[in-house]
């Protein structure tokens, strides 16, 4: 019925979501406090201990997300002589973006900035960025993950560096798989999701299940990364906008979710959304709506899974699992990438280099080390709810071997009934393709959002829909060349 894939609404809000998320803390809870951190291999470099470099200087950090806040604290603990002035600029209607192009060349430039996935190959594709091709060899000894050197790459310069890899997973709640499914044994559960025609299958035993309300995903929006990371090309191809069948199957599959109720509705990132993590959530007469499952990355577990499976009455921690799902898929991910022409240009280098590819610091961030007593020692004007979480998926595939035991038994194990997250996304990172984004991504999908919304709810169909979306794509790309409207029954 259907072929091998996120979100179209949460096209634009993710975006929103990411100046706290990917990587950065969930926007709607505080950040998870980890109270557990597993033994790393090495002892961290403590923030008294002598630095390592000499460096001295002041760099100006600009980013939407306040994880860098932490690695700008922790990389002065390294270089005590160094200042690092951080400004973070909210990316709602591209606020961010607008603002780090306009101050590029100006007195008022940042040296160093953070790009979200949604915008990272733009900036690479562009002039903006700076060549650090001179520290791909760091990624050769850390074994970074081949896609994260890749979307920092256009025509043979790399320009940008990624402290995170962030391949995605179904997660589910393992009491509504054995009260629907009679198991809730991860193997016997992927066996019932495996492609989207068993998923289906399974999603319509979840409808008839229960005495409550019982939905198989929050939104179907959840499944269009899944979507978009099997396509066979990406959006744009020799000027030309690719719709790739997947993009197709993806509207017909979401469509199908709506129409016989397998998704609960609620706009993802909303509170809706959330609530159905802690099983608050509910309908216009008060009804309780149970969501099986979510479609998260790396960084949706200790963001937003974790914090948002608590409320003021309710917890389902410990009741949850995480498989592959129908698909392979990869969702979101923070680079840093250093302003061409910055007068501070050796300086912010070395801070590209502490960020992604240092494998001391890259195993702090990933075990909890950066808690905010930590940062304090280093910087006491550091805000009391700045720190690191536990379980953050890094980059470099050295640390996370070294580090995927020291998971057993940890907090985030425990949350899942005993599963090691980190090593079953060690397990996917390395198939992650990066090859599909291109520059033009983020405002090619966004131009989806309303016309599919619309089509979803009945208001248009979905010959319209085509039109709507390619007339918006025109608007925003007046030479790119547009393929005509599929054909539709």
């Amino acid at each position: 019925m259907f072929r091998k894939f996120h979100i179209f609404s949460s096209i634009i809000l993710v975006v929103a979501f990411l100046l706290a998320a990917c990587g950065s803390p969930a926007p709607a809870t505080e950040a998870p406090v980890a109270t557990e951190a597993p033994a790393v291999t090495e002892a961290p470099v403590a923030a008294t201990e002598a630095p390592i470099a000499e460096l001295e200087g002041t760099l100006n950090v600009w980013s939407f997300t306040n994880e860098i806040r932490t690695m700008a604290i922790a990389f002065q603990g390294r270089h005590p002589k160094v200042k690092v002035v951080y400004t973070m600029i909210p990316m709602t209607n591209g606020e961010y973006q607008t603002k780090v192009k306009a101050a590029s060349g100006t007195a008022d430039s940042p040296d160093v900035v953070a790009l979200e996935a949604a915008f990272v190959k733009e900036w690479v594709e562009s002039d903006l960025l700076a060549d650090l091709s001179g520290l791909v060899p760091l990624t050769k000894e850390l074994k970074t993950f081949p896609s994260v050197v890749e979307v920092g790459t256009y025509e043979g310069v790399t320009k940008a560096y990624s402290y995170q890899a962030t391949p995605g997973a179904f997660f589910y709640r393992r009491s509504i798989a054995k009260e629907c499914l009679g198991t809730d044994d991860p193997e016997q559960v992927q066996a019932m999701v495996s492609d989207l025609d068993k998923f289906v299958e399974t999603a319509a035993k979840i409808k008839e299940c229960g005495t409550s309300d019982y939905y198989t995903v929050g939104t179907s929006g959840e499944l269009f990364n899944p979507f978009l990371a099997n396509r066979e090309q990406p959006w744009v191809v020799d000027d030309t906008l690719v719709l790739d069948p997947m993009v197709e199957e993806y509207v017909k599959f979401a469509k199908l979710m709506r129409d016989n109720g397998y998704e609960s509705q609620a706009t993802q990132w909303s509170e809706g959304w959330f609530a159905g993590m802690n099983d608050t959530l509910v309908d216009a007469n008060g009804t309780s709506k149970k969501v099986f499952s979510y479609f998260l990355p790396t960084w949706g577990l200790p963001y937003v899974l974790i914090p948002n499976s608590k409320s003021d009455t309710t917890d389902t921690g410990g009741d949850w699992a995480m498989i592959n799902g129908p698909m392979a898929y990869q969702w979101g991910g923070t680079w840093v990438g250093a302003l061409e022409g910055s007068p501070n240009s050796e300086l912010a280098k070395e801070f590209v280099k502490f960020v992604a590819l240092d494998e001391e610091n890259l195993t702090n961030w990933a075990t909890g080390v950066y808690t905010n007593e930590y940062l304090k020692a280093i910087d006491p004007s550091t805000p009391d709810d700045q720190q690191q979480a536990l379980g953050d998926f890094v980059s470099s595939q050295v640390v996370v071997e070294k580090i995927t035991n020291t998971f057993d038994g940890s907090d985030l194990a425990k949350w899942l009934g005993g599963q090691n997250s980190y090593a079953a996304f060690g397990q996917a990172a390395p198939n992650v393709n990066g090859a599909l984004m291109t520059g033009s991504d983020d405002a090619i999908q966004r131009a989806l959002n309303d016309p599919l919304a619309s089509y979803l709810n009945g208001d248009i169909t979905e010959a319209e829909m085509w039109v709507q979306w390619l007339d918006a794509v025109r608007n925003e790309f007046p030479d790119l060349i547009l393929p005509e409207p599929p054909v539709t029954q």
